[in-house]
């Protein structure tokens, strides 16, 4: 989709300095949870741009993205400043590492990367499927969203940054089985090392590196 205008559904908090921005979803939008959208925003005069990845389940009427709050930043804080009715211009969406009705799915997330990881294992499992999400993040975000997950049926690990990836992804991997990898690189490096010992296939995992 090129460059549309959208309005805001509601900015919510979803852990320490970060928010949910919920957007109505514009005609013709199609887009599934792990997929990215180019947000631009107006900071000071001058238009900004920035990546952010779908983290609700489906777009039918609006859909969600996380936005991890940088104090110092331009984007960010102005996105936390707005509210419901404001609008903001997008494009996309864009990415191949994305939910494609999977039955069984393991997400290693880390930092930011629970947003995919939470709407992926909410749709897989809204649509009878199997899910385990292994994330590692000293402040944990979607905390609601993960225990939802785990009474729901689904394998949720959270782990802080000193804890191994290893045992918990020997707990939840599964043959059959679609791996989604998001974070930043050193989490990517440390989450291809725990599949490899965990006696998975790394080459098959759908990867998106934050940075």
């Amino acid at each position: 989709m090129e460059q549309t205008a959208v309005t805001v559904s509601a900015v919510r908090d979803v852990g320490p300095d970060a928010i949910a921005l919920e957007l109505a979803t514009p005609d013709g939008f199609l887009a599934s949870p792990g997929q990215f959208v180019k947000l631009l925003a107006t900071v000071d005069g001058e238009e900004a741009s920035r990546f952010y990845t779908i983290s609700s389940p489906d777009v039918a009427d609006t859909f969600e993205l996380t936005i991890g709050i940088d104090p110092e930043g331009d984007v960010s804080p102005a996105l936390r400043g707005l509210d419901a009715g404001d609008e903001v211009t997008l494009s996309g969406p864009y990415g191949n590492a994305a939910y494609e009705g999977e039955e069984r799915v393991l997400i290693l997330a880390g930092g930011p990367g629970i947003g995919p990881a939470v709407g992926i294992a909410e749709r897989a499992t809204a649509e009878g499927g199997e899910a385990a999400v292994v994330y590692q993040d000293d402040e944990p975000l979607h905390t609601d969203r993960l225990d939802a997950l785990a009474e729901a049926g689904a394998t949720v690990h959270v782990l802080g940054s000193d804890e191994s990836l290893d045992d918990p992804v020997v707990d939840a991997i599964a043959e059959d089985q679609q791996v989604f990898v998001y974070g930043f690189a050193d989490f990517l490096d440390d989450s291809i090392d725990a599949l490899e010992a965990a006696g998975g296939s790394p080459d098959a995992a759908k990867v998106e590196n934050f940075g």
